[in-house]
């Protein structure tokens, strides 16, 4: 685990729809969304991908005994590790489970229920001990120790999403993934969030090219990523939720391509830890 006291990301998974292990997918990794965002000591967790088991067991190592999890939305790859997310079970780990894209007559505790059917496994959500779980409601503040804050949005995506922004002593990062361009509200929305962030990890699932045959499915391009974060005066925007069949040395072209139109512009891959701040220029 980093030892940095400001403000930082760490990813655990990076992939969209599903898993894809194997020797094309090594360099970026094949597990599905999974970030860690530190703030001093604390650790919030955004999503339960597939990721999140290799999280939870370094949560245990280092000796953590609480987090809050903030679920983007719950569509399977950004949940289908959380029966495997071990300090759920621990009796002392205090986990906080947090999502705010759901129908009001849905509730977060019920999408866990689903989930862990004893249809589909063999273990169900009452085993989960030091849990709770919270609703969120979209323009909530959450205040974490040592004035960390996050705030969310509305996202353009199938079934509802969430976008989080994360502000620690003047440092800022903001994760917007699933969404799709092209809603005029919604994106002038998203553009106001993400103002001046130092960070923003971005839905790149689709090239402009791909995007053509794939409208309306809820995801978006790195090159609206990167025209996002001009209009925005994002400092480095972070291309995320990688096409699960677009493979490591695929995704090294389209890195190249994207870094001759942006140059502070990366693409996330599994262990990659970016500090806030430490890009200083907005992009131009």
């Amino acid at each position: 685990m980093e030892n940095h006291t400001g403000l930082s990301i760490r990813f655990w998974g990076v992939r969209g729809s599903y898993v894809v292990p194997g020797a094309k997918t090594v360099r970026y990794g094949g597990n599905t969304s999974c970030m860690e965002i530190k703030a001093g000591g604390q650790s919030l967790v955004v999503d339960c991908g597939s990721g999140v088991h290799d999280l939870g067991e370094a949560f245990l190592r280092a000796g953590k005994r609480r987090t809050t999890v903030l679920f983007t939305h719950t569509h399977l790859d950004h949940i289908c590790g959380l029966p495997f997310f071990r300090p759920a079970y621990c009796r002392d780990f205090e986990v906080r489970f947090v999502a705010g894209h759901l129908l009001a007559d849905i509730k977060l505790r019920d999408i866990f229920e689903r989930l862990m059917d004893p249809v589909l496994f063999p273990v169900q959500p009452v085993v989960f001990k030091d849990c709770a779980f919270h609703d969120l409601s979209v323009g909530e503040e959450l205040v974490f120790a040592d004035g960390l804050r996050v705030t969310s949005e509305c996202l353009n995506h199938p079934g509802g999403a969430l976008g989080y922004r994360f502000d620690y002593r003047g440092s800022s990062i903001a994760i917007i993934t699933d969404h799709e361009h092209g809603d005029q509200g919604k994106d002038e929305a998203v553009e106001r969030f993400v103002r001046g962030c130092d960070i923003m990890v971005y839905d790149a699932t689709y090239t402009a090219a791909e995007y053509r045959d794939h409208v309306g499915w809820g995801h978006s391009t790195w090159q609206e990523g990167v025209a996002l974060a001009r209009r925005a005066g994002v400092s480095r925007p972070v291309m995320f939720h990688h096409h699960p069949e677009r493979s490591d040395d695929a995704l090294d072209l389209l890195r190249a391509q994207m870094r001759k139109v942006c140059p502070a512009a990366e693409i996330a891959c599994e262990g990659m830890v970016l500090h806030a701040g430490e890009v200083t220029a907005p992009v131009g």
